[in-house]
């Protein structure tokens, strides 16, 4: 096993999401998982019912603790609710972990439609994190968000991930699954470049997770020393399959087969 993960983001009761998902990814590629729990949510597959913040001074201390001891070849965010929570991260990366690899998964809406940032959340997440960031992985919505562009097309797709390097982002990878059509194209834009990371639609509510599981099988790739669109193909290919062998648990946006990696046992 190599490549240590830490996780700096929000639990998900139901398994699908957040820090649960993010562990089970890294995990599934051969890395290994460490926390940093930002907030703790009561959910299930339909929507996110209640939101427990943790203590701004337990967040710097799982974050410096681990960082301090077990260290880490890449840290990724998660959901971060509030803009002190995002500041403190940022402030404890700098001082534990200044040349760590970060890659920001900027969760701001849950599958079932429930709000998880707040407006000042959304301007330290620009301010303090994207210009820290070596990759920012927005959907379309969030794209929105960050930008103010509207996302409704390739065109507009591509718009707005070069908006978003201009904002200080060293890499974007912004995904298409909100996008219509029977192709999901990501587009991973850096400095060098452009590359676009294709699959057919699959046609399934068994979503719950999908971008926490994409950033957190990116941030194993690149802490396993994966140039980066290595580590995007894999995690791209990766996603897809756990897609398509999702267990179909729970009445509305089920969770991804995260474990699809694992051979049975003989």
């Amino acid at each position: 096993m190599k490549g240590r993960v830490l996780i700096i983001a929000g639990s998900d009761s139901g398994g699908g999401a957040g820090i649960q998902a993010d562990i089970k990814a890294v995990t599934a590629l051969r890395g290994y998982a460490a926390t940093a729990i930002a907030a703790l949510t009561a959910q299930d597959t339909h929507t996110v019912h209640a939101i427990h913040d943790v203590p701004l001074s337990f967040v710097r201390l799982q974050i410096e603790l681990s960082l301090k001891d077990i260290g880490a070849d890449a840290v990724k965010t998660g959901m971060l609710s509030k803009g002190e929570v995002i500041a403190a991260v940022r402030e404890e990366l700098d001082q534990h972990a200044p040349d760590v690899p970060l890659i920001v998964d900027p969760v701001m809406v849950a599958k079932g439609g429930a709000r998880l940032l707040n407006a000042g959340a959304e301007r330290a997440l620009i301010e303090r994190l994207l210009p820290r960031a070596t990759l920012i992985t927005p959907n379309a919505s969030e794209a929105e968000v960050l930008t103010g562009l509207p996302v409704t097309s390739f065109a507009e797709q591509d718009r707005a991930a070069e908006r978003l390097l201009a904002l200080g982002a060293r890499a974007v990878l912004l995904k298409g699954g909100h996008l219509p059509g029977d192709e999901v194209r990501d587009v991973l834009l850096t400095p060098e470049g452009r590359q676009e990371f294709s699959s057919a639609r699959l046609h399934t509510t068994s979503t719950h997770g999908t971008g926490c599981t994409l950033a957190s099988a990116i941030a194993t790739g690149i802490a396993q020393k994966l140039a980066l669109h290595e580590a995007v193909a894999r995690a791209h290919a990766y996603v897809w399959a756990a897609i398509q062998s999702a267990p179909g648990l729970g009445g509305g946006n089920g969770p991804l087969n995260h474990a699809h990696t694992v051979k049975p046992e003989a």
